[in-house]
C-alpha cells in the first residue's frame, strides 16, 4: 500500500513537473516577439493594477475600449487611431487582465470595470469624453454613463453583445470551472490548451473577420502574445468571463441613458441586426448604421468603412 501510494506521489509530482515546463515554453515562446512592447504609452496607477494607455492628438477626448477577451488590447484600434487624432485627443487602454495592464488573481466584475472607466476619465482625462465600446464591453459602457452621465458626452457600441447573453448569471456549475481554471498548474494548461495559435487563428477565421485574406500573421501574433504575456495570467479574466461575472443586465440603464448612443453594427454577421434592434426597442432614441464586408471587427477589417461612421457619430451637434 505505502509502495502504491509512494508511485502515486511519484508520478503527481513528475506529471505536474512535466505540466509546469510546458506552461513555461508557452510563456516564454508566445511573447519572444515582444510585439506588444513596440508601443511605448504609459500606465495610470489604478487600485486593482496598472492600466496601460495612450493619449495622441488634439481636440475632445474620445476614448477606445477594446473587446472584453484576454488576448484583445489597444491593438484593436492601430488602425483609425492616429486618423481619429487628427480631429481629436484619442485614448486607448489596454483593461486589467488584458494586453500590457496588470493580471492579478481575483474575480473580474462588470461593475469593475464600470470603475475603471469612470475613473480613467475622471483621473485621466479630467473631462467629459465620448466612448467607443466594442462588443461585450459595450455593456461597461451603458452602465458607467447611466451611473456617473456626467462623464461622458457621446456613446458608440461596436457589435454590442446579446441582451440574453449578458443577463446570464454565475452558477454552481459555472464556479465550478472557474476554479479549474484559477488553479496554478492545470489551469494554466487549460487556457494555454484554449488559447494556442491555432485557436487565435480559428476565432479570426469564424467570428473576428469577413474576409480571411485579411488576416495578417503579425496580428495574430499580437493577439496570441496578448493571451499569454504575464505568465498566462490572463487566465483569471478568462475565468471569470466564462463564469458569466463579467455579465451585467443592462436593460434597465439602457432605458435610462439620455446621452446621444449610437451603434454600428456588422451586417455580415446575421446576429447582428437582431441585436441592434434589441437594444433599440428599449431605448428608441438609439441611432444605427451598418458595416458591410467585415464580422466583429470592423476597425481591424475594414477601417475605411467604420471612420467615416464614427467621425459623423462624433461630429453630430
Amino acid at each position: 500500500m505505502k509502495k502504491q501510494i509512494r508511485n502515486f506521489l511519484l508520478l503527481t509530482t513528475l506529471t505536474s513537473m512535466s505540466i509546469y515546463g510546458i506552461n513555461k515554453f508557452i510563456s516564454i515562446s508566445s511573447t519572444m516577439k515582444n510585439l506588444l512592447k513596440n508601443n511605448p504609452g504609459k500606465f495610470y496607477d489604478w487600485k486593482y493594477g496598472k492600466i496601460f494607455y495612450n493619449k495622441t492628438g488634439k481636440g475632445t477626448p474620445v476614448l477606445l475600449i477594446h473587446d472584453l477577451n484576454p488576448a484583445s488590447s489597444t491593438e484593436e484600434w492601430n488602425k483609425i487611431y492616429m486618423s481619429l487624432s487628427k480631429n481629436y485627443t484619442v485614448y486607448t487602454m489596454d483593461l486589467l487582465g488584458c494586453g500590457r495592464s496588470d493580471k492579478p488573481n481575483l474575480t473580474y466584475t462588470n461593475y469593475m470595470y464600470v470603475q475603471l472607466i469612470t475613473d480613467f476619465i475622471k483621473n485621466v482625462i479630467g473631462e467629459k469624453a465620448n466612448i467607443v465600446v466594442t462588443g461585450s464591453s459595450a455593456s461597461f459602457g451603458v452602465m458607467a454613463c447611466n451611473m456617473n452621465p456626467e462623464y461622458f458626452n457621446r456613446i458608440i457600441l461596436i457589435n454590442p453583445e446579446n441582451l440574453n447573453s449578458l443577463a446570464k448569471i454565475p452558477s454552481k456549475r459555472k464556479n465550478t470551472l472557474k476554479f479549474l481554471i484559477d488553479l496554478p498548474i492545470f489551469g494554466t494548461l487549460i487556457y494555454n490548451i484554449l488559447f494556442s495559435s491555432k485557436s487565435v487563428d480559428q476565432k479570426f477565421r469564424n467570428d473576428y473577420y469577413y474576409k480571411e485574406s485579411l488576416i495578417s500573421s503579425k496580428l495574430l501574433d499580437v493577439y496570441y502574445e496578448s493571451a499569454h504575456i504575464d505568465k498566462s495570467h490572463g487566465k483569471y479574466l478568462f475565468s471569470s468571463i466564462k463564469s458569466n461575472y463579467t455579465n451585467i443586465n443592462i436593460v434597465h440603464a439602457l432605458k435610462k441613458v439620455n446621452n446621444s448612443i449610437y451603434l454600428i453594427f456588422s451586417k455580415e454577421n446575421e446576429d447582428t441586426s437582431m441585436i441592434a434592434d434589441s437594444y433599440c426597442t428599449y431605448n428608441p432614441s438609439i441611432e444605427t448604421v451598418g458595416i458591410n464586408h467585415s464580422k466583429y471587427l470592423p476597425q481591424l477589417e475594414t477601417p475605411q468603412e467604420l471612420l467615416p461612421q464614427l467621425e459623423l457619430f462624433l461630429n453630430t451637434k
